[in-house]
């Protein structure tokens, strides 16, 4: 009976200690900024490469490249969930509400991952490659610049519905928007801060039809007959999907004239403009309209921040061979 306990007791001990082991490595794993160094040390420069030749063709993939890194990590975390095709299995995140029809970029993270698979096979995750692909492309439009943490994995699943129920929509109020945020642990800040990434890009007129048509106090009368005049009344397909720069003013540089556009009541979007409305963000929008190296910074601290949300570290996850499919 003695000799039962003790082995019983040494067992127990080693059962724990393994799983403390195997938890620190699925979970305590760390992103960081030189991951790559030793496994693909020309990994960052051959993503950057994909992504100057992708905006230099077309400065708005800028925006796309943001936002396909921003939609990812609000579902299930920072995965390449987005990326991931329909199958008998997988409900592709594609053909969600928020991002069907809408959503872009994916054939540049399909270029990157071609290229860095030639130089370092399954060795950089699809995750990494999105996150690095808003940074460059951020800083190719004039945007700032960051250190991008590496060692994401990229996830095995997607979820069409968390798609629909978690990503911001374009008719939300503030505190809809502050709590969809905050949910993902960013701050109302953070939230504002991060709507600054529409200082570029476009939206399709049927985001912003009842917005320039309903002749509401909080759209400038000139800006709405200018909106109306690129979007028509009448829905269909063809005027659903016409498209207006969300900056009017320079709407191919990242700079912060975003904000200025709210305080003259000149955001495309109700999202947008809810964010000067006299609400708690007022402050925060006045206070980038002034100081655009402040809101440049904070855009920096703010995307990476985002890119913590959930990430698959460790042996947690897998290295995607192809980013629209599971090995």
């Amino acid at each position: 009976m003695i000799g039962y306990k003790i082995s019983s007791t040494m067992m127990s001990r080693f059962v724990v200690t393994l799983t403390l082991v195997l938890l620190g490595t699925t979970c305590n794993a760390q992103l960081s900024s030189t991951f790559y160094d030793s496994a693909c040390p020309n990994a960052l420069s051959t993503i950057r490469t994909v992504i100057r030749t992708a905006v230099s063709k077309e400065r708005r993939m800028a925006a796309s490249l943001i936002r396909l890194h921003f939609h990812d990590c609000f579902v299930q975390g920072c995965d390449a969930s987005i990326l991931l095709d329909e199958t008998s299995t997988i409900e592709s995140e594609k053909t969600a509400r928020p991002n069907d029809n809408s959503v872009r970029g994916y054939e540049v993270i399909d270029k990157a991952k071609t290229e860095v698979e030639k130089v370092c096979p399954k060795v950089v995750s699809c995750a990494d490659i999105v996150a690095v692909a808003a940074r460059d492309a951020s800083f190719a439009v004039g945007g700032p610049s960051w250190t991008v943490k590496l060692g994401r994995r990229d996830s095995t699943t997607a979820s069409r519905s968390l798609a629909n129920s978690d990503l911001p929509r374009f008719t939300d109020d503030l505190q809809t928007l502050i709590s969809r945020f905050e949910n993902k642990g960013l701050t109302a800040r953070d939230m504002v801060t991060l709507s600054g990434a529409h200082t570029i890009g476009q939206a399709q007129c049927s985001t912003f039809r009842d917005r320039v048509y309903n002749n509401a106090s909080d759209i400038d009368a000139g800006f709405g007959s200018t909106r109306r005049r690129g979007c028509p009344s009448t829905i269909s397909a063809g005027n659903d999907k016409k498209l207006a720069a969300l900056d009017l003013v320079t709407p191919n540089s990242f700079d912060y004239n975003y904000f200025k556009n709210l305080i003259q009541k000149k955001g495309l979007l109700h999202s947008d403009q809810v964010l000067f409305s006299g609400g708690s963000t007022d402050s925060i929008v006045t206070e980038y309209s002034k100081n655009p190296t402040t809101f440049k910074s904070e855009f920096a601290a703010a995307m990476i921040k985002m890119g913590d949300i959930q990430t698959l570290t460790g042996s947690a996850g897998i290295i995607r061979k192809i980013c629209g499919s599971v090995n």
